[in-house]
């Protein structure tokens, strides 16, 4: 379990750190450089994902939705300074709970 959690955490901050990237170089003219390692950082996210052991292609990306909700209501807390609220921590909640059912719940 602890493993899949630092893949979906690694898989995060890749993804939401090279989206993040590629938005300041588009919509702050940030150089060239912040947008190539967007697009290496968001290929990193493929592959780190690629490595969960769940079975499922389908089940594991549905519950790394639920992981990269979180984990970007967190970076728009520290990042970009945006104070969650009620609702953005009880939606949090609610995808973490989704998550936990999809892929540990016991099944055949």
């Amino acid at each position: 379990m602890l493993y899949a959690v630092l893949l979906f955490v690694l898989a995060g901050l890749c993804e939401i750190g090279g989206g993040y990237l590629i938005w300041i170089w588009l919509r702050e003219s940030r150089p060239f450089l912040f947008g190539l390692s967007g697009g290496i950082l968001l290929i990193l996210y493929g592959v780190i994902a690629a490595f969960q052991v769940f079975p499922s292609f389908g089940r594991v990306y549905a519950a790394y939705g639920g992981v990269f909700i979180i984990m970007s209501v967190l970076w728009g807390w520290l990042v970009d300074r945006k104070t969650p609220d009620l609702y953005d921590w009880l939606g949090a909640a609610v995808c973490l709970i989704g998550v936990s059912i999809m892929l540990w719940a016991p099944r055949q």
